[in-house]
């Protein structure tokens, strides 16, 4: 047993690979990667920042799927492994009665989470700019499409795997309508996923790698330490944004107190499919899977954003790595 915890299901079939007997990181990549390449689907340009949950005897995932038209938007699929995966030639198409939100311009970077009895599908939905749409699926084939959450101008909008407080609870992004050069983390809650308040602050952008704008990445992952957020941070050079991300461990029952956050990177953009792309020097988290019984965790992430990469870390060496390497 490992001196910390995660708290969830085991997940016995969880993608993985041991860590490189040379390899001095606390996250290692997969050998395999990119796990899916830009021409997976015959319409597609591109397929990353994508979300992949535990599903029935394998894996579900909602993938960004950009077409040959640069048309945004998002795809259910299927994988036995986690690895090899089925994404649906065509897009979700949510059922929704509510007059102006069924209609939107976009839909990218997904999110996924289970709460209680269904899934929730968050992802940054274009309706009159940037905003968090919201969905629930039990099966991955019917989607319901529900209220946004918040008037545009927002991104990165994670949810909570677990009411806090008995509410839902939100992790997003405040932006503005391109490509934003700020970017703080806030908290939100809500208990009808209607309507949301109870806004507070959780993180800023800080010093170097994560100076410009930072934004949670997976469904945060409840741990014995704290809510684990792996989270992207985004340095503006001279040749343009560098995306990164670290991690940051926050309080069980005040989500928006944080406890510890990594000064150094966990991960920067170095092998060619992360720095060569649509985007160049982007690694950009999106999803995250857990085994209790092993501590094990597999990390999803967009890669220059083009292609979906794999990447994977020990909860011990991670948290023990946050606690070592913090600054608030």
């Amino acid at each position: 047993m490992g001196k910390y915890k995660i708290i969830g299901e085991p997940l016995k079939n969880i993608p993985w690979e041991e860590k490189p007997a040379d390899c001095k990181e606390v996250i290692w990549r997969s050998n395999m990667n990119p796990i899916i390449k830009r021409d997976h689907l015959p319409t597609s340009n591109s397929i990353f920042n994508s979300a992949v949950v535990p599903f029935e005897d394998g894996f579900a995932g909602v993938f960004r799927c950009d077409d040959k038209r640069r048309e945004m938007r998002i795809h259910a699929g299927f994988s036995k492994d986690g690895v090899n995966w089925d994404i649906n030639e065509e897009p979700i198409k949510f059922n929704c009665d509510i007059e102006q939100v069924k209609e939107f311009e976009y839909a990218y970077d997904p999110r996924v989470v289970w709460i209680e009895d269904r899934y929730y599908v968050t992802w940054c939905n274009g309706f009159h700019g940037p905003t968090i749409g919201i969905a629930y699926t039990y099966d991955f084939k019917e989607f319901h499409q529900l209220e946004n959450a918040f008037l545009p101008f927002n991104r990165n909008g994670v949810l909570f795997p677990k009411k806090i407080d008995g509410n839902f609870a939100m992790l997003s992004r405040p932006s503005d309508t391109g490509h934003t050069p700020f970017g703080d983390i806030f908290y939100s809650e809500s208990n009808d996923l209607e309507f949301w308040g109870r806004h507070r602050h959780v993180m800023a952008p800080r010093g170097w790698w994560q100076s410009t704008k930072i934004g949670a990445g997976p469904v945060p992952i409840e741990t014995s330490e704290g809510w684990l957020l792996i989270y992207h941070g985004v340095l503006t050079s001279c040749n343009g944004y560098v995306y990164h991300f670290g991690a940051a461990l926050l309080d069980l029952e005040k989500p928006w107190k944080v406890i510890a956050r990594t000064e150094p990177y966990l991960l920067a953009p170095r092998e060619l499919y992360e720095c060569v792309g649509d985007v160049p020097n982007v690694v950009f988290p999106c999803a995250a899977l857990t085994d209790s019984e092993t501590g094990r965790i597999a990390i999803y992430y967009g890669g220059a954003d083009t292609v979906t990469c794999l990447a994977y870390t020990q909860i011990d060496e991670l948290v023990e790595f946050i606690k070592s390497n913090s600054k608030l």
